[in-house]
């Protein structure tokens, strides 16, 4: 699933796969331009203005006409100041909304897809392609473009008037420059290495840092302090050494240039010089072709570093292309969203109630990244209402049936019908909406309670939202805090307790009331008191609906109408609680066993 990156193409053939978002810019592009173009236009008129006043006034030691040549300098000056900030603010704002437009694609794009490209691909992984790839992308959009057409109109229109004034001198200039432009272009290859091995060690900074944050509470149990900062410090040490390196080179590269440059002038110089004396050649085209071939030098320099940049930027730009061109494993076909909808336009009025009647027909099953199969020709009838239990020991793999009804991923071989219905013929986002789940971690969002509460409904009334507290027996949580539903939980909820925060999911998972509910080892991370609590709120909210309970502790779930065991991704029993002690089998151990282990802990 990981979209694998690879430099195989130049920029510009993975530059058309961006049009449609730099398309929306196109008038914005070629007002950039339009105006960059005219600046440069009016830098290579200055030197023929020099060459003008060189020639007739101090040449000729004549002032007539000096007023005029000044209007008009002045006006050239004000043309271009004004062409260069229209065109630095128009590529700004193109560098700017390119990256937004490909950020919130990026973003949108990511919400489309299945739990397996989450489970092979890290955060840092992916906030590089949302954050850091789009910037990149959107600066090529405006600045890269804008250097390229600034360099090549200069060197273009610089040599189109040097041509016009004397053909040789210019054959000179222009046997001459490409001196300059190879050693350019070396020295930026070995700079261009460098700079993306300090990126590379860039991110593995980020990533330390970043683990360094959530994961804070364990590095200062396991008294890892030291060993964090001697890894920071290594990277940061590396990062420091290739990046030294690297400007020991960029500044050699530009050191040699000038040295070069001024080779160059220096020829240009003493052959001039010999046509100024012989007659040929005015002083004042002598100063520009001066100007020019000083002016030239740093374009080159321009398009070499900009031609490189862009070749490293195809890394960037494959690594986004690759990222919306990942197909969710699980996805509805055409046909279901025209009838239901997508994600971000659903058609609820298409929507069927659903009733939570769910039947495995001949499931086979096995993850998108693994090789063994879980399931294999399995079948399951689960009337509505009726609450399945799904038990085993910690990784056994009990997360499976549940993320087949959840539609997280999709079966191998075989059906999930969903009131008789295969699932893929309906919108997973309509399954989705009716399905309430609660996990053994809850996750909750910075923000208030009653914000979070309206992510399970967002048009949730007060009174819905105090009616799905009170169903969990979660009022007393609220009340307790200083704003009520308008107290802040702090990023993932950290300002509560994890019970607090478990009541607040429950609540969250309940107050849309869906007809299919899940509890994912839902009271396995709480205090007894507040496992108690828990429990006899979901004795209540399962009444009436089809609910599967992955348990961790096994006396809460006896009462269930179903046990599934599980051992190594496989179901090995089912039936009743009092069915499955009574053969005495796996089941059977698990529960004497955990059973002894509570009587033993109560005598301590």
């Amino acid at each position: 699933m990981q979209d694998k990156t690879t430099i195989k193409f130049l920029p510009w053939f993975g530059i058309p796969k961006l049009w449609p978002y730099f398309r929306a810019y196109k008038k914005d592009m070629l007002i950039m331009c339009v105006t960059g173009a005219i600046s440069t236009l009016s830098e290579i008129i200055f030197p023929l203005f020099n060459q003008f006043a060189i020639n007739n006034f101090i040449g000729k030691k004549e002032l007539d006409g000096l007023g005029r040549f000044i209007v008009l300098y002045l006006a050239a000056i004000a043309i271009q100041v004004a062409m260069e900030l229209i065109s630095a603010y128009v590529a700004s704002n193109i560098e700017i909304s390119v990256a937004r437009d490909l950020r919130n694609s990026s973003f949108n794009h990511l919400q489309t897809l299945s739990f397996s490209y989450f489970n092979q691909n890290n955060v840092g992984y992916i906030h590089a392609r949302v954050m850091s790839d789009t910037g990149r992308i959107g600066a090529i959009a405006a600045w890269e473009f804008f250097d390229l057409l600034w360099s090549t109109t200069y060197i273009v229109g610089a040599f189109v008037v040097m041509f016009s004034l004397n053909a040789k001198l210019a054959l000179l200039i222009a046997a001459l420059l490409p001196v300059a432009a190879i050693i350019v272009a070396v020295f930026q290859k070995n700079i261009l290495n460098l700079n993306r091995e300090v990126r590379e060690i860039n991110s593995t900074i980020t990533g330390n840092f970043n683990e360094g944050i959530t994961g804070a509470k364990e590095i200062k149990t396991l008294v890892a302090e030291e060993r964090m900062k001697e890894n920071f410090n290594r990277d940061s040490l590396n990062m420091k050494r290739k990046s030294v390196r690297a400007a020991h080179f960029s500044a050699l590269s530009s050191s040699l240039v000038s040295l070069v440059g001024s080779l160059i002038i220096a020829i240009v110089l003493m052959k001039a010089s010999v046509l100024t004396i012989e007659g040929v050649m005015l002083i004042g085209t002598l100063s520009v072709f001066m100007s020019y071939v000083q002016g030239i030098i740093e374009p080159i320099r321009i398009i070499t570093l900009t031609i490189a940049e862009l070749i490293a930027s195809s890394v960037n730009i494959e690594r986004f292309t690759g990222l919306m061109a990942t197909e969710s494993d699980v996805a509805d076909s055409r046909e279901v969203v025209e009838k239901y909808g997508d994600i971000f336009n659903p058609k609820k009025e298409n929507w069927e109630e659903l009733q939570g009647d769910i039947e495995f027909k001949d499931v086979t099953f096995k993850y998108p990244d693994g090789d063994e199969y879980v399931l294999e020709h399995f079948n399951l009838k689960v009337p509505q209402g009726t609450n399945v239990a799904i038990v085993g020991e910690t990784g056994a793999g009990k997360s499976t049936l549940v993320n087949l009804v959840c539609r997280f991923f999709e079966p191998t071989k075989g059906q999930v019908l969903i009131d008789e219905k295969d699932a893929k013929e309906r919108s997973g986002q309509w399954l989705h909406s009716n399905i309430g789940y609660v996990l053994q971690s809850p996750h909750l969002f910075s923000g208030t309670i009653r914000e979070n509460l309206k992510y399970g409904k967002p048009d949730a009334t007060d009174e819905e939202i105090m009616a799905a507290l009170e169903l969990v027996s979660a009022t007393a949580v609220v009340e307790k805090m200083e704003k009520g539903l308008d107290s802040e939980v702090g990023e993932g909820g950290d300002l509560l307790s994890t019970g607090e925060k478990q009541l607040i999911s429950f609540a969250r998972a309940i107050i849309a009331k869906p007809k299919i509910l899940v509890l994912d080892e839902a009271t396995s991370s709480i205090d007894t008191v507040t496992e108690k609590i828990i429990q006899d709120a979901i004795e209540k909210v399962i009444t009436g609906r089809t609910s599967f309970v992955i348990a961790h502790r096994l006396s809460t779930i006896v009462n269930a109408d179903v046990i599934l065991v599980v051992k190594d991704g496989k179901i090995i029993e089912q039936g009743r609680h009092k069915d499955l002690m009574r053969q005495k089998g796996y089941y059977f151990g698990l529960f004497t066993r955990q059973f002894e282990n509570s009587v033993v802990d109560e005598m301590e």
